[in-house]
């Protein structure tokens, strides 16, 4: 059992200070969340919210769809992700160094951009849905199910993809040759051996693309059409009830946390059922496939990738396509769109680089900290820090936001309605994901270089500066890159608290796609993408970090 013993200068100091920081900004407006969910109007302890909501039939479907669109998406996921890194990691063929990396572009993509972009092929007005109206032929709606179901699967399958593809590279193929050789036929060696090795990743990942999809705001507002979903009719109630009681939001809120809940609970189980542990051996060598083989591998996982990149080609081609109102004039091009972007609104623009910005500084700093007092100075103190820091993984944007806006919006600390609750809530919503990043070089840095310095007459503290942050370097480089790269793009949390004023360049896009302007919606989508990858280009090209390794 982990004890309580610290030293209280400088580490307990810090320590207790994290502590308090996240207890105060995490735990404390769930608490909030909580309490108002279960609180009547006159203060009383009442269950009224959960029994109203039992009650509504469209609250009963937005929860079955909810569960039905996450499981659907997530079995297709599965279905494309875990073939795809099959093909990657046991066969040659042409390309293959190229499309084993594009898909990890995909996750840079934000998802009101592929929401826009699938709008402005197969949308109503859409590229493709005008090319087949010419020629006498009507496409079924894309918006609903189809949409929703498609566009996911194309976003969300990376990260089945990247899982499986990391375990596929550690298995030690002596297991496999091990079965062969005993005369069992391959196909059920591969079931015996490979699959049980493979599936503690496969489900790891699918329980993160399930609580992706269940809090998927942009793409289910965007495509939803009339299919009510959790995360929208969340969204929606909040809207509605402004200035009002906070009871049914909180309590559609505190639902979406259990789902997320139970959903780990019984991952957690499965996995621990399910668990090898397994010495790292010889994966097998890649099998070079023959020309016909090579052609069908190459078109198979060529398809995948060019439909998930084709959202950043078509983002671009729109916002320099003349426009007439809500009619792309394709074919037609023009500035127009990006000159009144640029020209008479860059609020948006310069809102989402400032609060980005500070949201990255203040999360890098603290992750680092975080990160180093929890692996390089463990205690009780620690552990807890490091169980509330997962808090933010464990809900939707949209709940976020309704939490922070309740907790928030009185009292003796007013953040409602300023830049700083636009900054607390990029930070809290991405700091779990800067805390993993910037703790991936500290396992590999020995406690024996910090003790050498200290024996040297270094101060503690200075000898993290002096010694540590310096061999960290790396890995705070790519926190960085990723709090940027996350937080420019949220919608989901931020379009709860925002107020005038504050529009950043995702909420600009939402209003512009949900008033019919696609032009101007698409020449933010063009500056955001841009804002986006300048920063990786600029890491990987100049300073050489290897953030889309394929190895």
């Amino acid at each position: 059992m982990m004890r309580l013993d610290i030293r209280w200068w400088p580490w307990g100091v810090l320590t207790l200070l994290s502590l308090v920081l996240v207890m105060f900004f995490v735990f404390y407006p769930l608490g909030v969340l909580f309490a108002n969910s279960v609180r009547g109007e006159g203060g009383e302890w009442s269950l009224a919210s959960f029994a109203q909501l039992a009650s509504d039939e469209d609250y009963r479907a937005a929860f079955r769809n909810s569960l039905v669109l996450g499981a659907t998406v997530t079995a297709l996921s599965i279905g494309v992700g875990v073939p795809f890194a099959y093909m990657v990691a046991r066969y040659d063929f042409p390309l293959k160094n190229l499309v084993a990396i594009l898909p990890i572009l995909t996750i840079v993509i934000p998802e009101i951009i592929v929401g826009q972009s699938w709008l402005l092929v197969f949308g109503n007005n859409g590229l493709v849905t005008n090319a087949f109206a010419a020629l006498g032929i009507e496409l079924p709606s894309f918006y609903g199910w189809t949409g929703m179901i498609f566009s996911m699967t194309l976003v969300y399958y990376t990260y089945i993809y990247l899982g499986v593809l990391a375990a596929l590279r550690g298995f030690d193929g002596q297991l496999e040759e091990a079965g062969l050789s005993l005369g069992t036929p391959p196909l059920t060696t591969r079931l015996r051996v490979l699959v049980p090795v493979v599936l503690p990743a496969v489900l790891v990942n699918a329980l993160v693309v399930f609580t992706l999809v269940v809090g998927n705001f942009a793409i289910s507002m965007l495509l939803g059409s009339r299919v009510p979903l959790l995360s929208v009719m969340t969204y929606n109630t909040f809207v509605s009830e402004m200035g009002g009681s906070p009871m049914l939001q909180s309590a559609m809120s505190m639902i979406s946390i259990a789902i997320v809940a139970v959903v780990l609970f019984l991952q957690k189980r499965v996995i621990e059922r399910k668990m090898y542990t397994m010495t790292q051996g010889r994966a097998p060598a890649a099998e070079r496939v023959g020309s016909w083989q090579a052609m069908a591998f190459t078109g198979a996982v060529g398809i995948v990738v060019v439909l998930s990149m084709l959202p950043l080609l078509v983002v671009f081609l729109a916002a320099f396509t003349e426009t007439s109102g809500p009619v792309m004039k394709w074919g037609q091009w023009s500035i127009g769109s990006l000159a009144r972007v640029l020209g008479n609104s860059p609020e948006p623009i310069w809102n989402s680089l400032k609060f980005a910005s500070m949201a990255t500084v203040i999360g890098v700093i603290f992750a680092v900290l975080s990160s180093y007092l929890i692996i390089k100075k463990k205690n009780l103190l620690t552990q807890w820090l490091d169980y509330l820091l997962v808090l933010p993984l464990t809900i939707s944007g949209t709940v976020l936001g309704i939490a922070l806006i309740q907790s928030f919006n009185a009292g003796w600390i007013v953040l409602a309605g300023t830049s700083a609750i636009m900054v607390l809530c990029y930070t809290v919503r991405r700091l779990p994901f800067a805390v993993r990043n910037a703790s991936s070089t500290l396992f590999n840095i020995p406690d024996s270089i910090e003790e050498a310095s200290i024996s040297l007459g270094v101060s503690p503290l200075m000898t993290l500066f002096k010694v540590v942050l310096p061999a960290m370097r790396a890995s705070i480089a790519s926190a960085a890159i990723l709090m940027w790269l996350t937080t420019v793009s949220e919608l989901s949390a931020s379009i709860v608290v925002y107020t005038g004023g504050l529009e950043t360049m995702p909420i600009a896009i939402f209003r512009q796609v949900d008033g019919g302007r696609l032009g101007l919606a698409s020449a933010y989508g063009a500056a955001l993408v841009t804002v986006i990858l300048l920063p990786i280009v600029v890491a990987v090209k100049v300073f050489r970090i290897q953030l889309f390794s394929s190895r």
